[in-house]
């Protein structure tokens, strides 16, 4: 039997993916979550990307359902309180707009606004009530959303999640060194970034509010937990690299997973689709196994106390969302319109972002 949360509702989809993109495995064995509060969440989070002047006007109006960050969250983390739900939301909304800006001050050649932004966002992350009304619609919206995030587990959990974010944020500028100065990284050395960029161990430290608990690091760090949680997280970055090869290639980009094979490792561009699909499929059957693992481990902490049984649901309930990540990023993939390269009027500028240097003054 599968580890689902509750509370979730079934949400089938009519959307017709593409037979190179065509996971059967995924369709069949995953079935698809929604949390029941999303129609709320789609509405505040489009609040809330106004308000803190994350997107023009005309892009929210435009783009901002379409875009579907709201369907990811709500598919991934079905088991969160409402509040809990919202404010990882709103994060999450924030990443794509900053994942964006990063991209535009490559594009535009923006080297100084690039570190400028980057030490306001270290700073901003440690002391993010000093920063809610920053100039920098980008740093304002860290603050603001991260300051909700630190509210619900203990200030161990806050800095867990602080370290393994300040990670991402230097990841993002080797990143920028890379594209700026067109270095395409080896294998290895992509996937070891990839961990980062894609906040892997973020995403990961918020199955814990999503379940109401700090899990001890025991637990968190149990080979079979640690183990499917990477997976999960795995899965998702290269499929994400093999839907979005298409827009990166023609943005000429550095970073993807496909584009490393075919510079470091001779690759054609259909065996390196080929290769990223099988790693991404391996993900996949290798979680499958490892999830009973991982229920083992549940049930072995439901000793009887209070405790245990606290630490054997939480597991349970993480457990279930590192499911449902596989089916939320999937279909996530073909909903978004941030993958819809070949409607672009220009199929290297996304229609959804801003080109101007944003927060400068």
């Amino acid at each position: 039997m599968h580890a689902l949360t509750h509370g979730t509702t079934s949400a089938p989809t009519s959307v017709t993916v593409p037979p190179s993109l065509s996971l059967p495995l995924i369709e069949a064995a995953f079935p698809r979550q929604l949390h029941p509060y999303w129609p709320r969440l789609q509405e505040k989070t489009r609040t809330w990307l106004l308000e803190k002047r994350l997107m023009p006007a005309d892009k929210v109006a435009e783009h901002a359902d379409g875009l579907c960050y709201t369907d990811l969250m709500a598919g991934y983390y079905t088991g969160a309180a409402d509040e809990v739900l919202q404010a990882i939301a709103d994060y999450s909304a924030w990443f794509f707009v900053w994942d964006d800006r990063h991209d535009r001050d490559i594009v535009h050649r923006r080297p100084a606004a690039w570190r400028r932004l980057k030490d306001r966002l270290h700073t901003a992350l440690d002391r993010p009530a000093d920063h809610l009304s920053h100039e920098d619609p980008l740093v304002a919206g860290l603050a603001d959303s991260v300051r909700r995030l630190y509210s619900f587990l203990p200030g161990t959990w806050n800095a867990r999640f602080s370290r393994h974010f300040h990670a991402v944020i230097e990841a993002y500028d080797r990143e920028f060194r890379n594209r700026t100065e067109g270095i395409v990284p080896t294998v290895e050395d992509y996937l070891e970034l990839r961990r980062l960029t894609f906040a892997h161990w973020i995403w990961t430290d918020l199955l814990e509010p999503s379940a109401g608990l700090e899990l001890p690091d025991p637990v968190r760090k149990h080979p079979a937990y640690r183990k499917a949680a990477l997976l999960s997280q795995e899965f998702a970055a290269w499929y994400n690299d093999l839907c979005s090869l298409p827009k990166e290639i023609a943005g000429s980009e550095v970073h993807n997973l496909g584009i490393s094979l075919i510079t470091h490792e001779d690759l054609t561009l259909e065996e390196a689709v080929l290769e990223v699909r099988h790693r991404v499929e391996e993900c996949v059957t290798e979680f499958l196994a490892i999830e009973k693992e991982v229920l083992r481990l549940a049930d072995g902490l439901d000793d009887g106390t209070v405790r245990g049984k606290e630490l054997g649901a939480a597991v349970m309930a993480c457990l279930g969302n590192m499911r449902n990540w596989f089916s939320s990023v999937y279909w996530f993939h073909h909903e978004s319109g941030r993958y819809r390269v070949d409607s672009w009027d220009d199929r290297s500028t996304p229609p959804y972002v801003s080109n101007e240097a944003a927060g400068e003054k």
